[in-house]
């Protein structure tokens, strides 16, 4: 089994990387892909509460083959597949919720394309989930069911998926928060070296999050007002909760946004300063030097009547009406600064 997950992109040759079986009461089983028709058979009835978590790679070609040839899904599911990255929405169709969930990947670094998507389709007895690259979420809550953590339906799985996403998000915004710290620690230093650059980059991997991770609440609207009957209410209570704890996390990430937009602004106006404090010193160089050089440019060349010629004190007089004149121009220039 481990040499075919390695040869298969991290899934057996079904495209599968692990599938549970639940019963009433107790945590998940896990079960190979071998079992599955079986484990469907007994828990597709309608007195069964057993239910099927399986988790697919799309990297592996043969997932979708395997789905479109042995599962019952709706059609909406498989057009999901193909739309490429959209918003986090989970609507009702085909007597099944179909979830498209944007998540960070595994190894997230702040990289404004370190996020990939998760797709979702769930009924009564079956909860299908699919990605092409390893997910923080995803995991998390296969750690959960590795524990031994007791699950109710298909739909408090994805709950819990959801919350566990929520808490990634918040960890990555903790992590956004104390880079944004140490910046501003580092502004109010004689010296600061704040990169602009980098500030841009981490307010755009927030604002990309911040709109491939909110969920679209028309959709969500919808399925809360009119949820499917075979959705119990606590399921339904639970859904309403992490879209509440999900929207406090993404007003969270627009805050750090407008403090980020802040800091930069605040950088840009020290940089502005130096600049011009710069820009001035040059002047103000420039405008003393500029008598300087036209006497000695004068005084340089080689015509007749060039005034103290042959006067014995003559360089030294014209150094004294110049260190004159900068005196006089530099006491004006900067009692004008003042």
């Amino acid at each position: 089994m481990a040499a075919n997950l390695v040869g298969n992109y991290g899934s057996d040759q079904t495209g599968m990387i692990c599938g549970y079986l639940f019963l009433p009461g107790l945590p998940g089983k896990q079960i190979e892909s071998e079992q599955i028709k079986q484990c469907l058979a007994d828990a597709c009835t309608e007195t069964s509460e057993e239910y099927l978590w399986l988790h697919f790679n799309l990297s592996n070609t043969a997932a979708e083959k395997w789905l479109k040839s042995n599962l019952t899904l709706s059609e909406q599911f498989f057009e999901a597949l193909h739309e490429g990255s959209q918003s986090t929405r989970i609507e009702y169709a085909d007597h099944s919720l179909i979830g498209v969930v944007n998540d960070v990947l595994f190894n997230f670094a702040f990289n404004a394309s370190d996020t990939a998507t998760l797709w979702m389709s769930a009924d009564r007895h079956l909860l299908i989930t699919a990605r092409s690259k390893p997910l923080r979420s995803i995991d998390k809550l296969r750690d959960h069911v590795r524990t031994g953590v007791l699950f109710r339906s298909p739909v408090d799985l994805m709950v819990n998926l959801l919350r566990d996403q929520a808490d990634v998000l918040m960890q990555i915004v903790r992590e956004a928060a104390i880079k944004v710290d140490k910046e501003e620690d580092q502004l109010l230093t004689d010296h600061p070296k704040i990169k602009l650059g980098d500030l841009s980059t981490l307010r755009r991997v927030l604002v990309r999050l911040c709109r491939l991770l909110a969920p679209e609440p028309a959709a969500l609207f919808r399925l809360l007002s009119r949820p499917p009957e075979w959705i119990s209410p606590q399921d339904i209570q639970d859904l309403r909760q992490s879209t509440e704890e999900f929207s406090a996390v993404l007003s969270d990430i627009t805050a750090l946004v407008e403090r980020i937009k802040l800091l930069q602004e605040e950088v840009a106006a020290k940089v502005n300063e130096q600049t011009n404090r710069s820009i001035y010193i040059l002047t103000i160089v420039t405008v003393l030097a500029l008598p300087v050089n036209i006497i000695a440019g004068l005084m340089g060349m080689n015509v007749g009547g060039v005034p103290l010629a042959q006067h014995p004190h003559g360089f030294w007089m014209i150094v004294g009406i110049i260190i004159i004149f900068l005196i006089f121009a530099a006491a004006w220039a900067f009692r004008k600064n003042d």
